[in-house]
């Protein structure tokens, strides 16, 4: 049977029309609810141990630690660390934390950017929480992960070897705020093990649920400068790395600088060198230690060369992993630069423009929707499709008409609890313009239509990231994006963004999946005819013989004498014979009447493979059969219930509850 991700997909459509996963009404990880977990414990006066990320050698998972190391872990509570613990003390920075033994620099970075965004960092990490009053063990966090905020739910209890912290620790060592965060995001991993590599940019996302940009900074865009300092002025967070060496190891160049390490973006700033105007880049090494030692390092002799106000504002000649080096050695040696943040504006200069963000979820399912990239033309349409329109921008925002206006991300969510099992797919989209002979086409758009049509704009390549996405320029008019896997037949599911500075309406173009508008190989006249003829001759043999058949009878016949032994999956079974015997037994239902042309949504094909495919994804013929005619028969119910004055339902939702 397939993965339920179709049933989730749906239970979360519904949640989130309820508003349930928004920051402000976050979703309970794992169904745990801080409030009541906390009058629980105050009540019964005991301190939370968290049996759902418990304080054991699972929590830490593998490859971290030697097995005689991780016999020595014990996990304690802060006030058994220091005799005064505290949440936070004197305020929130990254000079608070180091890292430990996990390699989680990529979160680390992200913390360190976090940590300059007071609305953000409120958001992730509730301030109020303490070690004083109403202390029960218990604290919270929250992310947001794959289109919903949670709520993270953690004790206390932190592992330790002769007494110290093996991973995050802070500088101040009563202060327990970043260890207790990156336990959180750990549960969410599914284990600190899980949270080894990675990039800065998958913490950011999850602690702002924004837009995301990258950069590649080996052909960096002309305005990379002014991008950057938009970003900033937008209260973003930047993340940047560095390039991974010959080896996987963190290898400290001579320059000061590590291969394939994780970087915060912390500042941008512009000086008055020698009469000429130099853009400086500030840095952080989520290391605490270990910094750039070119031009523009901490002891660099060419600070002597700015104002004594720059040099009093930007420099600070201390070890704390934090340097400043120009634009250009920035480029040099780093290899992509990534932006986050809650509001797109940042994207555009100018001020009269604001982004608009259109959000969906869909799923591509073995066999149904999951249909590859363009190489595949046979099965490239049964992907799902977003129609979507485009209109013109209006006031300042018209003056830059033919700049980018349009931004396409798509997320592929994971199937699996642990985030190192989690094998990424590679994904990519494709961007057509929809002609006017087809704005009145209904439903997904034939096979024929892609062969006749080129895009206006794909992925340059598929990759196997969490998130890819790409800066559009399209004029007014009606498009159409088609997400896809690489390879068919692999199934995942998926979040499509897209964000706007014109008016713009997004609906998916699935709801229609009708054969009518199916343009596939028709069998010729003659072999129809033919084939026609010996039904008809076979069905006046049986009625002769039988005025009605059983379940076994009709098994039989199907088996053998219609399909003949061509059956993939050994023929019809008594169980689904006797389901087309009760369906059409006139004496408890009405007449059924089979119909084509039903037109249904991909998440309505999704739920049916879910029910009656195979674990291949395919649905074999009997299946087929079977399926038709029960879904046949619901629809005549449901007009029935329709039709009377007491009774009003939602079809999709009544066929949704009957096939599952």
């Amino acid at each position: 049977m397939l993965a339920p991700g179709v049933c989730m997909n749906i239970i979360s459509a519904r949640r989130s029309k309820d508003g349930y996963g928004t920051l402000s009404n976050p979703e309970k990880f794992l169904n745990q609810d801080f409030q009541q977990l906390k009058e629980y414990c105050l009540i019964r006066r005991v301190r939370f141990i968290d049996d759902m990320f418990p304080p054991d050698h699972r929590s830490i998972g593998r490859d971290i630690l030697q097995p005689a190391d991780l016999v020595r872990v014990e996990w304690v509570r802060p006030s058994k660390i220091v005799p005064k613990p505290s949440f936070i003390v004197d305020g929130v920075s990254r000079f608070d934390f180091g890292q430990g033994l996990v390699g989680n620099c990529w979160f680390l970075a992200s913390i360190g950017a976090l940590t300059f965004q007071d609305f953000i960092l409120k958001q992730v990490v509730p301030l109020e929480q303490t070690f004083d009053e109403d202390y029960c063990g218990l604290f919270h966090f929250r992310f947001w992960r794959f289109g919903k905020w949670v709520d993270v739910v953690i004790d206390d209890k932190l592992p330790t070897i002769n007494g110290q912290l093996i991973f995050v620790h802070s500088k101040n060592p009563t202060e327990f705020w970043p260890a207790l965060l990156e336990k959180a995001y750990a549960k969410v991993c599914g284990s600190y093990s899980d949270m080894n590599a990675g990039t800065p940019v998958e913490a950011m996302v999850d602690f702002t649920g924004g837009v995301h940009m990258c950069v590649q900074l080996s052909e960096p865009p002309a305005d990379l400068w002014e991008l950057m300092c938009r970003a900033g002025q937008a209260k973003s967070l930047m993340g940047c790395g560095t390039p991974q060496g010959e080896t996987s190891a963190n290898t400290v160049l001579p320059n000061g600088l590590v291969q394939g390490h994780a970087y915060a973006v912390t500042g941008v700033r512009e000086v008055l060198s020698r009469a000429k105007a130099e853009r400086l880049v500030r840095l952080w090494n989520p290391w605490g230690q270990g910094e750039w030692s070119g031009d523009w390092s901490d002891r660099s002799p060419v600070w002597q060369t700015v104002s004594p106000q720059d040099r009093e504002t930007c420099l600070s000649v201390r070890e704390d992993g934090e340097f400043w080096m120009t634009l250009q050695d920035f480029c040099k040696f780093y290899s992509d630069l990534d932006i986050c943040c809650s509001c797109p504006d940042f994207l555009d200069g100018s001020s009269s423009c604001h982004w608009k963000s259109s959000f969906h979820e869909g799923r591509w399912v073995a066999g149904i929707s999951a249909g590859g990239c363009m190489n595949h033309p046979e099965t490239f349409w049964t992907n799902p499709q977003y129609r979507v329109e485009v209109g013109g921008l209006q006031g300042g925002c018209a003056d830059s008409q033919g700049e980018n206006n349009l931004l396409v991300s798509l997320m592929q969510k994971p199937d699996k609890r642990n985030r190192r099992l989690v094998q990424n797919l590679h994904i990519g989209f494709s961007v057509f313009e929809v002609p006017k002979e087809y704005r009145a086409v209904r439903g997904k758009f034939p096979a024929v239509f892609f062969g006749r049509n080129k895009p206006v704009a794909q992925m340059d390549r598929y990759t196997d990231a969490r998130e890819v996405m790409q800066l559009l320029s399209l004029k007014p008019g009606e498009f159409l994006i088609v997400p896809s896997t690489f390879n068919p037949n692999e199934t995942a599911s998926f979040i499509l963004t897209v964000l706007s500075k014109a008016e713009t309406h997004v609906h998916e173009s699935s709801g229609g999946n009708n054969p009518e508008q199916m343009e596939t190989e028709k069998p010729s006249a003659q072999d129809s005819a033919a084939d026609e003829d010996n039904n008809r001759t076979l069905f006046r043999q049986f009625s002769d013989k039988y005025e009605e058949v059983d379940a076994e009878q009709l098994q039989s016949l199907l088996n053998g004498k219609i399909l003949k032994g061509d059956l993939k999956s050994g023929g019809f079974s008594t169980d689904a014979c006797r389901s087309m015997v009760a369906l059409m037994d006139v004496s408890s239902t009405q007449t059924p009447h089979s119909k084509g042309g039903k037109t249904i949504s991909d998440d309505m094909l999704n739920v049916m493979a879910l029910r009656y495919g195979a674990s291949s994804g395919f649905i074999t013929l009997e299946n087929f059969i079977a399926l038709v005619l029960r879904f046949d028969r619901m629809s005549q119910i449901f007009r029935q219930l329709s039709d009377g004055a007491a009774v009003t339902l939602r079809e999709p939702e009544v066929i949704k509850l009957i096939f599952l």
